[in-house]
């Protein structure tokens, strides 16, 4: 089993930034790639970004390229998202999750644990 904690979510105006924290504890060697996904009400849940934690390949949704960076930082279990140039429209909420597949990937099918979730609020 993995256990996944989330933080950083919070309100933000437009254009601001915000730096999402997820923490892995319990089986982390059986994770090879982790992802964050957002859920808005009434919408589907949508992959953002992923990575795979040993050689950082990753992938992003083309609604966030350019503007969200993840990253990892093995020691720690933890990966992160940095969401710049925020816009009302990525109000979400956000979640991380983990998978046993190499690959980093976007489809939330392919990941086993998920963590509680994060608001981000984003005001125009």
């Amino acid at each position: 089993q993995v256990q996944l904690v989330e933080s950083g979510g919070g309100s933000v105006q437009a254009g601001g930034s915000l730096r999402l924290s997820c923490v892995a504890s319990g089986s982390t060697s059986s994770t090879y790639s982790m992802g964050w996904f957002r859920q808005a009400p009434g919408k589907g849940r949508e992959g953002v970004a992923s990575i795979n934690i040993d050689d950082d390949r990753t992938v992003y949704a083309d609604s966030v390229k350019g503007r969200f960076i993840i990253s990892r930082d093995r020691a720690k279990n933890a990966v992160y998202l940095q969401m710049n140039s925020l816009k009302p429209e990525d109000t979400s909420m956000y979640s991380c999750a983990a998978s046993g597949r190499l690959w980093p990937n976007l489809d939330p099918d392919v990941y086993t644990y998920w963590g509680q979730g994060t608001q981000v609020t984003v005001s125009s």
